[in-house]
Formats: structure tokens, sequence, C-alpha cells
């Protein structure tokens, strides 16, 4: 009975699993059925709208191309009509050119008519000149060219003195303006730089103790003091003035040689030729050096660079230098700092001016003196070491001995003249200074009309008397002219020399 019912549980379990192995085929195709309708009819409706895209884009597109079309097609138009309207623009344009050479034409005939009338007139005119020039030539009995020479000459007269009246206003309207300004940059130059007078010296004098140094200096038989000559080149004068040997010499480097050998030997106590000899030849090196050191303490003081060696040394020479009793050095130190204040008040380049004031005298040191003046010969130099054309020139032209090519040089010429001519600058020789008067009274009397000549001032005013009879008050003004130019061409003077020229009529009667 187990075993049956076993078996019948078996068939009732296989049978339920058939069933719902059934059942589940048949659920599972309906639902498979199912998907795949709803699937068909979703793929429909997608392909219906991929279809209604399509037309939308299709017509989108038709419409965009159909507006460019249109578009293209206004534009078509549009340039069409500016093409017409230029060719009816160059139509017209064409048709005023024709009517304008039409009566460019017209005017053409009309001036060619006019031409051949006023050649007419032109023709008549001129005869009837010539039948005038005849009867004025009967008349006044002279030819028309010597009618023009005579207009001609009268013309000449008038123009001649119309022409110094217009010179005379130009040259006194300078004179208010130019001068005016001149001396207010000269003045505020002078009044910036102060310095000493000097005094022209050929002795220098050398201070003992006591008078038994004397004797030794002389030593036995004079030998000392001719050794001590001979090696210096100066004369040594021992004479009765107390405590005081006096050294004599027209060249200052070697009097400043011979008192620091004298020195040197009196303070030693050794006096004898070939002492005299060694000390003699030790100070000239020492004083050398000394020119050196001084030629580069100059230039750094001035602040003028890149001198040549040499140059330095011949600035440092100055120091031993005068010129009419000025110190050559202070004087050059002065117009190099004259020159740069100058300079600078005219807005040029102060350190190109004071270079240039510093070397303007470079020639009075020369040691191989050459058949020169001294301004052509600092020029030589300084073209021999290097410097600037403007700086030889400034050198070369300021006192007037070559032309002037640069701006420096004037300014150079005028501060040369400022710290030269300042009261107590220079000394002149008495015999220098009448000559200079003499001659230049003698110039204004060579001159025709003049009936005295008078020089005041200390020669820096020239008074000329003219007679009244002899020139006229025109020409009184080119008297003055003249000699100022003669003055300045011919002599050399410092400063400016004013030349005044004076005509009086004098009418006399005795009453009795």
């Amino acid at each position: 009975m187990p075993s049956v019912s076993l078996l019948v549980a078996i068939l009732i379990g296989i049978t339920a699993l058939a069933a719902g192995a059934g059942f589940c085929y048949f659920v599972f195709r309906y639902t498979s059925m199912g998907l795949l309708k709803k699937a068909e009819q979703e793929a429909e409706i997608i392909k219906k709208n991929k279809i209604v895209e399509a037309k939308e884009k299709f017509i989108a597109l038709k419409l965009e191309h159909d507006n460019q079309l249109r578009q293209d097609e206004q534009r078509k138009q549009q340039r069409e009509q500016q093409l017409q309207q230029r060719e009816q623009q160059l139509n017209s344009r064409q048709g005023e050119l024709q009517r304008a050479q039409n009566e460019l034409n017209q005017r053409g005939q009309q001036l060619e008519q006019q031409q051949k009338a006023i050649d007419f007139k032109r023709q008549e005119i001129e005869r009837l000149h010539k039948q005038a020039e005849q009867q004025l030539e009967k008349v006044s009995g002279i030819s028309a060219e010597e009618a023009k020479m005579q207009l001609v000459e009268a013309l000449k007269d008038e123009a001649k003195t119309n022409a110094m009246a217009y010179i005379n206003d130009i040259m006194e309207d300078a004179r208010l303006t130019a001068n005016k300004e001149a001396k207010k940059i000269v003045i505020r130059t002078i009044q910036r730089v102060a310095s000493e007078t000097t005094a022209e010296n050929a002795v220098s004098v050398f201070h003992i103790d006591n008078d038994e140094v004397k004797g030794r200096v002389i030593g036995r038989e004079g030998r000392n003091i001719r050794a001590l000559e001979a090696a210096t080149g100066v004369e040594i004068i021992v004479d009765d003035t107390p405590e005081a040997i006096t050294i004599s010499g027209y060249d200052p480097i070697r009097r400043e040689i011979a008192r620091l050998s004298l020195h040197q030997l009196v303070q030693d106590g050794r006096i004898h030729p070939a002492r005299i000899e060694e000390v003699v030849a030790k100070v000239t090196k020492q004083v050398e050096d000394e020119i050196i050191e001084t030629g580069k303490r100059t230039t750094i003081d001035l602040g003028v660079h890149g001198l040549h060696p040499e140059l330095i040394r011949l600035v440092g020479k100055m120091k031993y230098r005068s010129s009419y009793g000025q110190n050559l050095l202070q004087h050059s130190r002065e117009t190099a700092n004259l020159c740069a204040v100058m300079a600078s008040e005219l807005g040029l380049n102060p350190k190109r001016a004071r270079r240039a004031g510093l070397l303007h005298d470079i020639g009075k040191v020369a040691e191989n003196e050459e058949e020169l003046a001294h301004a052509a010969l600092g020029m030589k130099i300084c073209e021999k070491y290097g410097e600037k054309p403007d700086i030889c020139n400034a050198v070369g032209a300021h006192h007037d001995e070559i032309e002037m090519d640069t701006l420096i040089a004037p300014i150079v010429q005028a501060c040369d003249a400022i710290s030269g001519a300042r009261p107590g600058a220079r000394r002149e020789i008495v015999e220098t200074y009448v000559k200079r008067l003499n001659d230049l009274e003698n110039m204004a009397m060579s001159f025709p009309g003049v009936t005295k000549t008078y020089a005041l001032q200390a020669g820096r005013e020239l008074r000329v008397i003219v007679g009244a009879d002899k020139i006229s008050d025109k020409d009184t003004e080119l008297l003055s002219f003249d000699l100022a130019k003669r003055i300045q061409d011919e002599m050399t003077y410092p400063g400016q020399i004013k030349v005044t020229v004076i005509r009086e009529v004098r009418a006399i009667n005795v009453a009795k």
C-alpha cells in the first residue's frame, strides 16, 4: 500500500508539474505576443515621427533656399539699378565735358582774337611812343639815352641817401636791442667772477737770515755766483740790500729754479760749483713735476677732462708766465670760468666753452717759438694733440687771426677781453701805452676832412673833429663807421674804443 500511494503521489506530482509547465508556456506566449505587438506599435509611432521631422526639415530648408534666392535676386536687381545710375551719371558727365570743351574752344577763339587786338594796340602804342620820344628829343635837344643816364644818376644819389638813412635806422635798432642784451649777459658774467689784481714782475727776492750768507753765495773770486748764474740762466744780484739777494730774469721758471736752489744751498750749507750743479738739476726736476701737478690740479678744478698730457704740462707751465703783469694761468682760469658762465647764459655747452677758455692762450708757453701769433700757434698745438675742431677754432680766432666758425669762438674772445681789460688786471709799459695812443690819433688824422683828434679815457674813446666846410652831416656817419672798422682791423687793444665824430659850424663876427 505504501508503494501504491507513492506511485500515486509521483503521478500526481508529474501531472501537476506538467500542468504548471503548460500554464507557464501559455502565460509566456501570451505575454510575449503582447510585448511584440506593443513594440511594433511604438516602432510605427517612431517611424511616423521621423517622417514628420524629415518633412518639417525639408520644408525649412526649402524656405531658407527660397529666401536666399529672393535675396540674391534683390541684390542682383540693386546692382543693375546702380549700374544704370552710374551709366546715367557717366553719360551726363560726358555731356558736361563736351559742353565744357565747346566753351573752352569758344573762349580760346575769343582769347586769340583779344591777343590779336592787344598786339595791334601794342604796336600802335610803340609807334606813338617812338613818335613822342622823337618829338621830346627835338624839343629838349638831348637823346633818350642821355636823358636816361641823367635820370639814373639822380636816382643813384637818392638811393644812396635813402640807403644810408635805412642803414642808420637798422644799426640804431640793433644797438638798442643787441647792446642791451649783451650788456646784461656780460654784467651777469662779471658779477659772478671775483679776481685779484696783478702786477708785472721781472725779479724775485730771496730773503736770508744774515748778510754773512752773501759771501758764501758769492764764493772765492765769485766762482759760486758764476756757477749758479751759468746753471740757472738768471742774474744774481748781491748788493747792499739788507738780508736779501735779488734774482733777475725774464723767464719766471728760471727765476723759480734759482730761488729754490738758493734756498736748498743755504739750508744745506755746502755751497760750491759741483754742489750747485747737483742742486739745480734736482730742483729743475722738482719744478717740472710741480708744473705737471699744477696742470692736473687746474684741469680737475675746472672739470676739464681728457686733455693730452703735453697740454696738461703746458697748462701747468702757465703758472710761471705773465702777460702785461697778469699771471697767465690765473687769466686762463678766469677766462674759462667766464666762458662757462656766458655759455650757460646763452644756452650753449658750458664744458666745451670752459675747455676753450682754458686753452686759448696755450700758444704763449710753447717751447718752440715759431714765427706765428700766439693764437695761431695755440690752434696748431691743439690740433696736434687731438682737440676738437670747435675748440681749435676758438683758440685760433680769439684775436681775429682766422674766421670764427662756431659760437664758442666769440664767447672766448669776449671773456678774454673781460679778464684782460678789467681794472687792475694788466699793466702796460708806458712806452707801449703812449705809442698806442699816438697810433690811434695818427690813424684818425689820415682821413680827409679831419682837423683834430683826441684820445681820451686812457685810449677807450677817440674824439674826432672835422671841418664843417669839408664834410657834410651825412658823411660824418660814414666817417665814424669807416674809422671804427679800420681801428678794429689794424690795431690791438683791450676792451673797446668809442669813436665820436664832431662837426660844428661857427659864425664869428666882431662888434665895433
